[in-house]
């Protein structure tokens, strides 16, 4: 079976949705939300509609995703403004998480961002508590080959890239680690995320399920290995 026929879909993102974001990036007030409402709850809607047929694909590889529901999903709008100097009250983005556990709990996950021109599919795990990083540098050091399988692979590569940035990393070997261990250009980094940037145009193309899910499944093993770690 293809890849297309086993992610086959017709739903897609509108371009309503672009369309409303972009002016809210340009009117990111509590008044202009106001004024179109009913626009903001018919596009978030729509996408809870996207977000459960990506539970639904992801289900197909990745069984844990399969009890999950929208609204375990997608992230408010409205942005956490008490503790920044950043008081826009909300979000330029229309984003979910797509983990086992729910969009706030850890371990990786598969996440999409949706932001005219800063739209992309993630996978993987951004900036882990203390412990859960030492657990997955464990696991890294522990099995590295299989870490490098993985992260080598063709189809890998050619979804990711073949120099992925990772995230920001120590400067320094973590403690118990020594400069000249084979993994220590991973066991420095802080986060473990690979991503696939996408353009306005991509968004609303007929193949933009499938081809998401596709992205995403090709990062499943990596999700595994990193979640094996915790569990």
């Amino acid at each position: 079976m293809s890849t297309d026929s086993f992610f086959y879909t017709i739903n897609m993102l509108a371009p309503s949705l672009i369309k409303f974001l972009a002016g809210l990036r340009k009117n990111n007030n509590k008044g202009w939300f106001d004024l179109h409402r009913n626009e903001y709850e018919s596009e978030k809607n729509n996408f809870r509609s996207f977000v459960q047929e990506m539970i639904d694909l992801i289900a197909k590889f990745d069984a844990s995703i399969a009890v999950l529901q929208p609204k375990d999903c997608v992230f408010r709008i409205n942005r956490d403004v008490r503790f920044s100097k950043d008081k826009r009250p909300y979000k330029n983005n229309f984003a979910a998480y797509f983990n086992k556990r729910g969009k706030k709990n850890g371990g990786a996950g598969y996440y999409l961002h949706i932001e005219p021109g800063k739209s992309f599919a993630a996978v993987g795990i951004w900036m882990p508590p203390a412990e859960e990083l030492a657990l997955i540098r464990q696991e890294i050091d522990y099995n590295f080959d299989e870490w490098k399988k993985i992260i080598s692979s063709s189809t890998f590569k050619k979804t990711f890239g073949t120099d992925v940035q990772w995230g920001d990393s120590l400067s320094r070997p973590p403690k118990g680690y020594t400069a000249d261990n084979p993994a220590i250009d991973f066991l420095k980094q802080k986060s473990f995320v690979a991503t696939v940037s996408f353009t306005d145009k991509e968004l609303v193309e007929k193949n933009f399920t499938q081809k998401v899910a596709g992205i995403f499944r090709t990062g499943q093993p990596l999700i595994e290995f990193i979640n094996r770690s915790a569990d």
